[in-house]
């Protein structure tokens, strides 16, 4: 039976204040081996992780496993996207928490909560949400924005990290619970997010925005009356 994660008491949600966001070895080398699901739509979810931890104002932690080699370097759009984040190189390690520059840097950011992502799942996003439970933070691990070599690697690796204590989401469901509501500034850039995760999305701005157009032809036509 799987253990439910240990939050102390506290509600099993985001607190957005409390929270930094690692990105782990997001790398166009790696990227190749994911089979689990289609490499763009990857790589558009781990590009939409960055571009809502800016608009949240969340620390942002990145680093790539032998970059210099085949696994290639990572994306660009992780920084593009999160231009504050802080990339740390390692020296080898598979798992990042095993390099203490790493941890130091998470440390470093002073939140308990972590939102993980990290290809492949079942070693790069694994390895670290689990040493990062163990030494006492909340993580969330995105499983879609994440990528393994075949279904059956992400199976198992859900049913390891959740008797671990890690929490497993999607990248939606992240972008939900960081906006937290429609009524803020930057919506539209909230809505942008979401077309990246899904581009389906996009189709629902439209529709949006053509009834909002026929709304107020409407409303002009009647004040002319």
């Amino acid at each position: 039976m799987s253990s439910p994660a240990n939050f102390n008491g506290k509600r099993p949600v985001i607190d957005p204040s409390d929270t930094a966001m690692l990105l782990i070895d997001h790398q166009s080398g790696l990227f190749q081996t994911v089979g689990d699901m289609p490499i763009p739509e990857l790589r558009q979810r781990a590009a939409a992780l960055a571009k809502m931890a800016t608009l949240s104002k969340l620390p942002v932690i990145t680093t790539a496993s032998v970059p210099q080699g085949p696994n290639g370097p990572l994306i660009p759009e992780i920084h593009e996207n999160a231009p504050h984040a802080k990339y740390v190189a390692r020296k080898g390690e598979i798992n990042a928490w095993d390099n203490p520059e790493f941890v130091a840097a998470v440390e470093a950011t002073g939140k308990k909560t972590l939102i993980i992502a990290g290809t492949i799942t079942s070693v790069c996003m694994a390895f670290p949400s689990i040493s990062a439970v163990a030494d006492g933070y909340k993580v969330f691990a995105v499983v879609d924005a994440s990528g393994t070599y075949s279904k059956m690697a992400q199976e198992i690796t859900l049913a390891r990290v959740v008797q671990a204590g890690v929490v497993p989401m999607d990248t939606a469901a992240v972008a939900s619970e960081l906006q937290r509501t429609w009524n803020r500034d930057d919506a539209q850039q909230w809505a942008e997010v979401y077309t990246k995760i899904f581009p389906a999305y996009q189709l629902l701005i439209e529709s949006y925005m053509k009834a909002q157009s026929v709304q107020k032809d409407g409303e002009v036509l009647d004040s002319a009356r």
